[in-house]
C-alpha cells in the first residue's frame, strides 16, 4: 500500500486512482498524518456487505437480536398509593 500526500494525491489523481485499481487500498496524508484510503470499488462492496446491520435494519428485521428473557407484564409490585 502506497502513502501520497495530498499534493501528490490532487495532482496525480489518475495515476493514484490505477494505482488503486491494480495494487489495492491507497492511503492520502495531509501534513504527515494519515486522513483516507482509496480503495477499489469490489472492495468497498465487500467491506459494506460484511459490515453490522445499521440500526434501522435491526428495528425493521423480524429477528430478535437479543438472547435475554422479558419478564412477564403485570407481575411487578405496586407502592400503596398515599392519599393527601
Amino acid at each position: 500500500m502506497k502513502i501520497w500526500p495530498v499534493q501528490d494525491a490532487k495532482a496525480r489523481f489518475s495515476e493514484l486512482l490505477d494505482t488503486c485499481v491494480n495494487e489495492g487500498p491507497q492511503v492520502v496524508t495531509r501534513r504527515g498524518t494519515e486522513t483516507a484510503v482509496l480503495v477499489p470499488i469490489a472492495e468497498w462492496k465487500r467491506l459494506n456487505n460484511t459490515a453490522r446491520p445499521s440500526l434501522k435494519e435491526l428495528l425493521m428485521s423480524d429477528v430478535g437480536r437479543a438472547g435475554f428473557d422479558l419478564p412477564q407484564r403485570g407481575r411487578a409490585k405496586r407502592r400503596k398509593s398515599v392519599e393527601l
